[in-house]
Formats: structure tokens, sequence, C-alpha cells
């Protein structure tokens, strides 16, 4: 077919294109990355399945340890191709040992037959990945960040109290399937070989840290558990086999049946299951989910800030979920991103995928190669091991919240998951922690105020009096007003607390104006509180004002479309909106007596302006020759900010609003002149520009004198050119003044 291009797949492009998918030119690290976390996750996959199977008793414990191995494997084979974070590491992990083996137990208490259990188990794994995969289709993942810090460390520290309680009773060396509390009790049950090993294994774990960070920890802890075993053994022969013997995780395979014999036999007896079967056991497989899910993402969260990186959190659990998939096929544990293994594929060179992709095909090896070997390890060492790993689950730095009145709340809320975590279950845990931290997040609510301030009316109208006579006539007005700027969340939680504010204000005001500008939300219970202010205050023929409402909140509501639906703001009663405070205190100036009607006032002559009231009539008739009179129409600019002419303008009709331009369409109402006030007196005095916009609000006129004019007539007339700047210097004064007044009002 034409246009159809066949390209055949040589060794070279085969390379090329692994290459490019896992980032080639960082090839050696990603290798010595995989290899060092496999050598981690490994002894620890192989612990957590251990404790899973324990509870079925006889030679499960060996199955156990070929189901960690063969999870690590298909989990870092499947997860890394399909996962959205470059450097993490995924096997085996504690909330899976947790959640499983308490399930183990609990089938087992049912009569449940050991192969039926563990039928079962792989089938919430294989539903606990689809869950996984659906969540991720439907972009849950980005939800992680909504998860509170108080809910995850008391999650951790709940898993790791779990793990440490399992693991007790192994370390002791008590027959499988005895508690911890009975196995405390009966220390004749003891076996003083196992928790010897433990013991040495333990050390090692705490120990080495400190004196070398070059070989994992995990690893010298698992030789030294089996070297200690070893010695155990040649001074009692009796220990030297691993047919029957409690104290060693045994052969993997038995018989004459091989792994492919196995893996076999598990993917028929899952096709087997039916639909009752899957039904059962939904909510524990989306219990599960739900848990690996948050654990790998909060260890995405912190490889991230580890590494400065970003990863996609939807896909990520895409990949883990195809990696749960693959590992119920072969009969491998369910895990999750481990933090671990991923902190130690980071400071070992890992930076791409293939880093996590090498720890799967490292594993396989070392399963095919060492698989007799893993017979001989001994179960108090890999107790051990999770023990240490437990312990160090727990938040210790939270039990300092205790002693701080301010995040007890958060100490209680910590203390609440652990408890139900342990004595419960751990998805109940997380969504206790979740609705107490809701609370906590309302009791803070609450208590901070909405009311950021609250100003009288004279304080912010002064600015619209055009000359100092207007003062009086906006009295009335301004005594009536009251401003409040509000802030924060207007919600159920705080409605009564603005209530109560405004209330106070019934009856004694006329105008009720609320800023907006700093509201973060707002509910229908405060839209209601509002809808009864204003029933209050329309009862007493007065208005409730809104302005500086914001486009769009953080949640996405339209703020003012949302009042008009539920009823608070409609052009038939008497609640209105405004863009901006400033149009709401026109809009109040111009209501009853108060209205300022410098508009309608006739034209002001030379002569009628109180400076040149003393200037002989040569000096007017001089004057008169060099100003010009320029008529500008309402809604029409006088100045323009940044306009470089040195033009002083006086008005000599009409009423102007000077501006300051803020940010893009923003401004800052300065002053309202009307007659007599001097126009562009910054730009006129220093020559550099007008830092000002004014805009006619009504048919305006006014008089224009140029600055060569002025330096002409200050050579004949310098007693005229004084007063002019005086007078100019004076209306600056003035506007400052102004400002300086309004910013103390708003700033409280």
């Amino acid at each position: 077919m034409r246009g159809i291009q066949v390209t055949a797949m040589t060794p070279t492009a085969i390379t090329d294109g692994f290459k490019r998918f896992f980032g080639g030119k960082h090839l050696s690290g990603d290798i010595w990355g995989g290899l060092a976390s496999m050598l981690v996750a490994l002894p620890a996959a192989i612990a957590f399945g251990v404790t899973i199977y324990a509870p079925l008793g006889g030679s499960f414990e060996a199955q156990g340890a070929l189901a960690g191995v063969l999870g690590a494997t298909a989990l870092g084979l499947v997860s890394p191709l399909f996962g959205g974070s470059s450097r993490l590491i995924t096997s085996p992990c504690a909330p899976a040992a947790a959640v499983l083996s308490a399930l183990a137990i609990t089938f087992t208490q049912q009569g449940v037959l050991p192969l039926a259990v563990l039928l079962l188990l792989g089938m919430i794994g294989l539903l606990a990945g689809s869950i996984q995969i659906a969540l991720g289709l439907l972009g849950v993942g980005r939800l992680i960040k909504f998860i509170p810090f108080p809910v995850v460390s008391g999650y951790l520290s709940g898993v790791g109290l779990i793990i440490i309680g399992s693991q007790i009773p192994k370390l002791l060396g008590v027959p499988g399937g005895v508690h911890l509390l009975a196995a405390l009790r009966a220390p004749s049950t003891w076996v003083w070989q196992s928790l010897l090993v433990g013991a040495a294994v333990i050390a090692t774990m705490v120990l080495v840290p400190r004196i070398t960070r070059a070989v994992p920890a995990a690893i010298l802890a698992l030789l030294a558990g089996v070297a200690s075993y070893q010695v155990l053994a040649w001074i009692d022969p009796a220990l030297m086999t691993t047919h029957n013997n409690p104290l060693l995780v045994g052969a993997l395979a038995q018989g004459e049946s091989g792994l492919p014999d196995i893996l076999r036999q598990h993917w028929q007896a899952l096709s087997s299951l039916e639909s009752a079967n899957v039904l059962g056991v939904l909510l524990p497989a989306l219990t599960l989910a739900a848990l690996l899910s948050i654990d790998t993402l909060k260890t995405c969260v912190v490889v991230d800030n580890m590494t400065n990186s970003h990863h996609d959190s939807n896909r990520e659990l895409v990949g883990q979920g195809l990696g749960n998939i693959a590992s119920a096929m072969i009969g491998g544990v369910p895990g999750s991103g481990t933090m671990g293994a991923s902190v130690i594929n980071i400071s070992s060179g890992g930076t791409t995928r293939l880093s996590g992709f090498m720890a799967g095909v490292f594993t396989l090896i070392a399963f095919l190669l060492l698989a007799p070997l893993i017979a001989w390890v001994p179960i108090a060492a890999l107790a051990g091991i999770l023990i240490v790993i437990g312990f160090r689950m727990i938040d210790t730095h939270s039990l300092a919240f205790f002693f701080s009145r301010s995040t007890r709340f958060d100490f209680l809320v910590i203390l609440s998951v652990i408890l139900v975590a342990i004595f419960g279950d751990l998805i109940v845990a997380s969504g206790v922690g979740v609705a107490l931290a809701i609370l906590l997040f309302i009791r803070e609510q609450t208590r901070s105020s909405v009311v950021r301030n609250r100003f009288e009316g004279n304080e912010v109208f002064l600015k619209h009096a055009y000359k100092f006579q207007d003062m009086e006539r906006i009295a009335r007005n301004a005594a009536e007003s009251v401003v409040f700027e509000l802030q924060g969340s207007l919600f159920f939680g705080t409605a009564n607390q603005l209530q109560l504010a405004l209330e106070q204000e019934v009856g004694t005001r006329k105008y009720v104006i609320l800023s907006m500008r700093r509201v973060q939300s707002l509910d229908v219970t405060a839209t209601h509180m509002l809808e009864q202010i204003k029933d209050q205050l329309e009862e007493k023929d007065a208005y409730l004002v809104f302005c500086d409402i914001p486009k769009g909140l953080p949640s996405g509501l339209k703020m003012k479309r949302f009042l008009k639906d539920t009823g608070v703001v409609r052009s038939s009663n008497k609640a209105f909106a405004f863009r901006e405070l400033d149009e709401a205190l026109e809009w109040v100036m111009s209501q009853g007596d108060g209205a300022v009607v410098s508009q309608n006032l006739p034209a002001l002559e030379l002569r009628q302006v109180p400076i040149f009231m003393n200037q002989n009539e040569e000096t007017l008739k001089t004057l008169e020759a060099v100003m010009t009179v320029r008529h500008i129409q309402a809604g029409h600019k006088i100045l323009s900010a940044g306009d470089e002419d040195d033009e002083l303008l006086m008005i000599r009709r009409g009423t102007v609003k000077v501006t300051v331009p803020i940010h893009k369409k923003d401004s800052y109402h300065l002053v309202t002149s009307g007659p007599g006030d001097f126009l562009g007196g910054m730009g006129f005095l220093e020559g550099g520009g007008h830092a000002t916009d004014a805009l006619a609000l009504s048919d305006v006129e006014v008089y224009v004198l140029t600055g060569k004019n002025f330096s002409n007539l200050a050579r004949q007339y310098p007693n005229l050119t004084l007063a002019i700047i005086e007078n100019v210097a004076l209306n600056l004064s003035i506007r400052l003044r102004m400002t300086i007044a309004e910013l103390q009002a708003l700033r409280g």
C-alpha cells in the first residue's frame, strides 16, 4: 500500500527505543540504583509474604516467602513501565501485610480451608489492582494532597504498631496462630534460639546505619540472622534441617512442582472462582486499594521533594494497579511504592523509571539463583527486620504535639487514628482521621474573625466632596453609613459570628456596606443569614450594599451570581451590588439630601476664585489672556497618567473624578474635584508627567495654563504666580491628608 512505510526492528533500533523510553544517559546509575533497592526490598518482601501466609500453618510460610519474591518481581517489572514517577520503587509493603494477614486470620477462624484462603487473598489483590486503575482513570490521584498530615501520621504509626504486634510472636518462636497477648503470657513456649537470632538481626538493623550506608542494613541484618542460626545449628545439629522446621522459611517449591507448575495451578484456581466469591471480598479489596494508593502517593510526594521533580498521581495509580494485577495473577503479594527502597534508589544514582524496572529484574535473578538459600532464612530474622521497620514507621515527633496547647487536638486526631487502626480497621481509621481533621479545620475557621475591619462612613466619604462646602451636604449620609471589610470563609461555622456583628447596625444605619474582596468561600447558610439581615434592614427602610465582589472564588463559585440565585441581591429590593467600594460610596452619596450637585452650579469666573479676588483688573485680564478654556464631555478623560505635558488645569464647571491606576483596569479613587480645584499639579510642579487620571463625571470646563505661559507670567506678576503655586500645593496636601485618613481607616 502506498503511503505506508514498514521499518524493520533492528537491534540498534530496539536499543535506541529502550534508551528513549527510560533515559539511556543515566543507564549506569539506574542499574546501581535498581540493584541497591532490590537488596533492601527483597528481604522485606519475603518477610511480608511469610507474615501473610503464617496463619495458614504448615508449609505455607515457605509459600509466603515465594509469594513475597514473586510480588516484588511482578511489581518491579510492570509498575515502572506504566507509572507516573521516575524513581519510585514498588514492592510488597507493610499495609498489604497488615490487611492480608488480618484477613488470613479471620478466614482461618471461620473454618475456610487454607487453599481457599490463598485463592481469596489472590482475588483481593486482583480486585485491589483493578480498583486502583479505576481510581487513576477517574482522576482521584490528585486528592492525595488533601489528606491532612495528622491522618497520614496516625495511619503510618498504626500500621507500624500492627506490624510490630504481629511479629513479636514470631520473634519469640511460639507456635503459629498464637496472638501477641497469648504469646507474652506464656514464656514457657518461647524458643531461646529464635530470640537470639531475632536480637542479632535487630541489633544489626539498628547499628549498621550508624557505621556505614554503603551496604543496605536489611541485607547485613538478614546475613547476620542466617549466620547466627548456623552457629546455633552447629551447637545443636537438630536445627540443621529445613524440613518441618518451624524456625526456618523452608523450601520454596515442594515436591516435584516447580515454579511454572505452581503458577499454572494458581491461575487455574483463580479462573475457577465464581461471582459470589468476588462480591464477598469486594470490601476488603476496596480497603486494600485505598491503603496501597495512599501509601504509594505519599511516597511519591516525598520522592518529589527529595529530587525536585513532579509525578503524575493518576498515571501512577494506573501503573500500581497493573503491577498488583500482575502480582495476583502469578500468586504474588500486592504492594505499593516503598519509602526505604526508593530513598536507596535515589542515593545510589537511580534517575529514571529504568531503576525500578531493574529492581524487578534483579529480584527475578536473585530468586532463580538463590532460591535454595532462601529456605535457610530464619523466621525470627524476618520478624526482627519487620519490627525495626515498624518502629521506624511510628511518627515519634508527633508526641510533641501533646505538650503544646495549640496542637493538642492534632495529637488527639493522630491518637484516634492509631487506636482505630489497631482495634478496628485501617480504612475506617483513615476515615475517622479525615472526619476529625475536618472538625479541626471548622474549629479553626470559627475561631478566626470574618470581620477584618469596620469603619464609619465619614472616614471614607471625605474624598467624595468636591470642596469643603460639600462636607456638610454629605454629613448625614456619612453618619448613616458603615463599612465592613469581610475576610475568610463565610459558611455555616462563621455565619452566626457575622450575623451578630451586622445586627448591631440594624435600626441605627441606613447603609450597611459589605466589602467582599477578601472572602474565600461562601455557602447557602451564609447567604440565608445575609438575606435575613437584608429583610431586617428593609423593614427599617435601610439598604444592604455589596461591593468588591470577586469574579470567582478559589472553589470556582461565581459569587455575584450566587448572591442573585440565592435571593440576597435582586433589583426589586433594598440590596445592591457594586464592582468596587468607590462605586458603592458614590451611590450612597447620590441618595437623598446628601447628593452632590456641583455639576448643576454655574461656571466659575476667574474673579470668583478666592485666590484671584485680591488681584487687580489688569492682572486678571493678563491671566485670562494666557489661559484657554477647554470643554470635556461627561465620561471622557481630562488627564491620563504618564502624559508628558506640563499643563495646569483649574476646573471652571462640573465634577471630576481623580484616580490612580493600579493594575490593568483597576484604579484607586483619590478624590472628587469640583469648580476651583486644580488638576495636574504634580506634573506641573515636577515637569515629569501626570501621575493620575482625571475623568469627567459631568460635562466639564477647565481653564488651561501651560508651563511656558506660567513662566512668562511669573516675570511680570510674581505675587500672582506665588498664589497659584501655594494653592496647587494646598490641593495636593488636602488629597494626601484624605488618603492618609482613609488608609488609617482601612488598616484599622
